[in-house]
């Protein structure tokens, strides 16, 4: 029971941490990384409160050193999926009913942990298990993760306080903001530390219960953070961490009858894969299944005659490969014009003449390793595709001898419709298309039809009657559009981020039309002074 109308500290963007050469922030996140490098970590599921070693074996190692063993994780079975979601189910009623002042401490809590104590060990593991550089896990696995937790706690207060402006003599209408009926799946991916954590737990904040599966690429900072969590005082069975093969969950989870839901972030065909399968068992459920689903990008970036070349190149550069290109936003299309198009390819590759790529423990390296041999393959696969049939203008190389290295890469097409301008490479490689300054409004066109996809875009000009036009041409090209930056570095809070098409359902993380997703609605009417007559006074 509460005695009071809450007001939640005011959210403000976590401060981005540099690590410069020197400073004791450099020290102490370089001696985390030295010890998450010496260890060999058991993780295990974590089910109704409990770590469940399963026995069934999975081997994590460094992407940028692919012999190196950084843990261990104990994959879930039938048995533990059932398990996982009894535990959510038996953990509901006392998570709901719990003052949701109560639930969202938790999670200021773990806030305030991993902007502290916990922070370079959270960076750390991001940065051996995902391959990240120290600034890109700073930016992601503290930073925004940081931003979900607060700025959500603030609107889970501002839904709660939405109620109906108007009741009527002798009554009083109010909402309730439920959660949803039955469990809620959380499906994470790799690339994004903060992503895995606030598919959980956002649905969690609202009362919730969930069970979370963690790419298991990503697994190891996700483990850390799940205790993270426990030592928040998140209660044992609102959040069931199981590792497992996406085979299983299809099986086990998403034809349960008590599944409420799905919050997802992955590969188009998988999210396709599970809409299917819901429709297909949609006569079993006890409710609909709100499906929530951010999925692929082929993000572009779109350059006018009159825009400079060097914020261009600047943008392809940050873009294209920060993070080796595995962001769904990373830019991976450019439409450049001719008369600009030798000075931006000149910037460009001086660049990447001068990029590095390496282990990310060496902290001068941009670039590290993709994530995993699979990747890789697929990458080498596209860069044979250049090779054959377009032009390599910088890059091209591979190399898996230590790890999953490939080149960070410039491609230029004859044609706007080449298959590297449409299909999702998810890799440091980014396509060129140069065309006829006299036909921008032409290539708008292709921006707008050439990709399936509409996830994040960016247009550069100078000429404000030309950025207009471009703003209402592609007004569906892209849930997230940048003008005269680059298409990457949604900040929780300022973009919420999302798209379209077949970048899924764009239900805005980091904004409160995410959270709503989460909540079913009670309409309550309370009428003080009964009616006792049936007849109404046109009938005299």
């Amino acid at each position: 029971m509460s005695f009071g109308h809450f007001v939640v500290p005011t959210p403000t963007n976590e401060t981005i941490r540099e690590h410069k050469k020197g400073t004791t922030q450099r020290a102490s996140l370089e001696a985390a990384v030295a010890q998450a490098a010496g260890e060999v970590v058991e993780i295990p599921c974590v089910i109704a409160g409990k770590h469940i070693f399963t026995g069934n074996i999975r081997e994590i190692t460094m992407p940028c050193d692919h012999g190196h063993v950084l843990a261990r994780v104990h994959m879930a079975g039938e048995g533990e999926l059932k398990a996982a979601i009894t535990a959510a189910k038996e953990a509901r009623e006392d998570w709901e009913n719990l003052p949701w002042e109560q639930r969202v401490s938790v999670f200021l809590k773990a806030a305030d942990l991993l902007a502290g104590p916990w922070r370079d060990r959270v960076n750390a593991t991001t940065m051996l298990g995902q391959a990240k550089t120290a600034f890109q896990a700073e930016i992601d696995a503290a930073c925004e993760l940081i931003d979900f937790w607060k700025f959500n706690a603030s609107y889970v207060k501002e839904i709660y306080a939405e109620q109906p402006p108007v009741s009527g003599p002798g009554v009083w209408n109010r909402v309730e903001h439920r959660p949803l009926g039955g469990f809620v799946l959380a499906i994470a991916p790799f690339n994004f530390t903060s992503i895995s954590l606030n598919l959980p737990t956002a649905p969690a904040m609202v009362g919730n219960t969930v069970v979370w599966k963690p790419a298991t690429t990503g697994v190891l900072s996700s483990w850390v953070l799940m205790q993270l969590l426990e030592e928040a005082g998140l209660p044992a069975g609102v959040i069931n961490m199981v590792p497992s093969n996406g085979s299983d969950i299809a099986k086990h989870v998403t034809s349960h009858p008590d599944l409420g839901g799905v919050h997802f972030t992955g590969s188009t065909g998988t999210f396709q894969s599970i809409w299917k399968a819901i429709g297909e068992n949609i006569h079993n459920y006890k409710q609909y299944p709100r499906i929530v689903g951010e999925t692929g990008g082929k993000d572009f970036i779109a350059a006018h005659p009159s825009a400079d070349p060097a914020a261009v190149a600047t943008a392809i550069l940050r873009g294209a490969f920060e993070y080796q290109g595995q962001k769904c936003s990373a830019a991976s299309r450019l439409y450049l014009p001719a008369s600009t198009w030798p000075a931006i390819k000149a910037l460009v590759v001086e660049g990447l003449s001068k990029m590095k790529m390496g282990d990310v423990r060496d902290f001068s390296n941009f670039v590290g390793a993709v994530i995993d041999e699979r990747a890789f393959d697929k990458h080498c696969e596209y860069l044979k595709m250049a090779r054959e049939t377009a032009t390599i203008v910088a890059g091209g190389g591979a190399d898996k001898s230590v790890g999953w290295f490939i080149e960070p890469t410039l491609v230029q097409v004859p044609t706007a419709d080449h298959p590297m301008m449409a299909e999702e490479i998810f890799g440091p490689i980014v396509t060129a298309y140069v065309y006829d300054d006299n036909k921008w409004d032409e290539t708008l066109t292709l921006v707008d039809n050439t990709s399936p996809y509409a996830l994040t875009g960016a247009i550069f000009a100078k000429d404000r009657h030309v950025i207009n036009h471009a703003v209402n041409r592609l007004s569906q090209a892209a849930g997230n559009f940048y003008i005269n930056d680059k298409p990457t570095g949604a900040v929780v809070g300022q973009q919420p981020f999302g798209g379209g098409r077949a970048s899924g359902t764009n239900d805005k993380a980091g904004s409160p039309a995410n959270l709503r997703r989460w909540i079913s609605q009670r309409t309550i009417k309370e009428t003080f002074v009964s009616a006792t007559e049936w007849s109404y006074p046109f009938m005299d």
